[in-house]
């Protein structure tokens, strides 16, 4: 029995050790990251960055100057801008000939499409 006694506790001790062992070399359950955050929704653009836009892409099609945004309205599908464009230039500066262009774009702010309303010269009064 005694010999029993003196083994008995070895194994235990080797099981114990062999356990520890296994526990230094296995991986412990991975700890829970937090959640990373939520997506925003991406951001609207504002009704002055869309007119801007608007009427510096306006520019580029046609090589005209926007005299400014004369009117801007939300749509189901974006936005529709109206902007005041310098069709030709004359001295007096005061006949000028104007243009007032529709621009609409879509809900980012980017070009769609454009026509051109109406042509007047400046300082004449006119039907609104």
């Amino acid at each position: 029995m005694a010999t029993e006694k003196s083994t008995s506790p070895r194994k235990s001790t080797q099981a114990t050790a062999s356990n520890s062992e296994r526990g230094a070399t296995q991986t412990s359950a991975p700890k829970r990251r937090p959640s990373a955050p939520r997506a925003s929704a991406p951001k609207r653009p504002t009704a002055m960055k869309v007119a801007r836009t608007a009427a510096s892409q306006l520019l580029e099609l046609t090589g005209r100057d926007a005299e400014g945004v004369t009117g801007i309205q939300r749509t189901d599908d974006g936005w529709k801008v109206l902007v005041e464009v310098v069709e030709v230039r004359r001295i007096p500066e005061t006949t000028d000939i104007l243009a007032l262009y529709e621009v609409t774009t879509d809900e980012d702010g980017d070009l769609e499409g454009y026509r051109r309303l109406r042509r007047y010269a400046r300082g004449v009064p006119g039907e609104d």
